[in-house]
């Protein structure tokens, strides 16, 4: 079941966190979350699963920037989130998804116990300018039925900010 906007807000504070919290962000059944002013992306145009991809970090400028298609961004909100009994989806807005940018392209489930910054997958069909603190996301959550383990990973649990892509670790954990 997910959570009303009203619900979201009865559960702020201890079993779901949104720092910082603007009421005029919350929806009916979702929290809009903001880019943060800093974007990256990978230098390379191939990419490699096996190892660590070098990125590059930059800054969206507050008169915006116009993000090139067939090209993907990794951006971040600025909101930290954490769930302790709600398991957490993110989603694009309706409103940016009509412009042809897409938000958190594949991984917008999340874990329960998850706490962090949402690291954002942005991909875009045309040319588009983009702004620092635009409510380009949103947050809902699912109540969970049964037993569970919350997420512990470090991974990318308690991340401070942007993550690229941690695969590689996988293939050498393995052995």
């Amino acid at each position: 079941m997910i959570l009303s906007g009203e619900k979201i807000k009865e559960y702020l504070g201890n079993d779901i966190i949104i720092k910082p919290f603007n009421n005029n962000q919350l929806n009916p059944n979702s929290y809009n979350l903001r880019l943060h002013n800093k974007m990256m992306v990978y230098d390379k145009n191939e990419l490699d699963m096996k190892v660590k991809n070098n990125i590059t970090e930059f800054v969206i400028p507050e008169e915006g920037l116009v993000l090139e298609p067939n090209k993907l961004y990794l951006g971040r909100t600025v909101e930290f989130t954490e769930t302790k009994k709600h398991v957490p989806m993110l989603e694009g807005r309706s409103s940016v998804g009509r412009l042809g940018l897409f938000i958190h392209v594949t991984a917008g489930f999340g874990d329960v116990g998850f706490k962090g910054y949402w690291t954002l997958e942005i991909f875009c069909v045309q040319p588009i300018r983009i702004y620092p603190n635009v409510e380009i996301c949103q947050i809902y959550y699912h109540s969970i039925d049964g037993d569970y383990k919350p997420y512990t990973s470090s991974k990318y649990q308690n991340n401070e900010g942007i993550q690229p892509s941690l695969l590689y670790k996988d293939f050498y954990s393995q052995n």
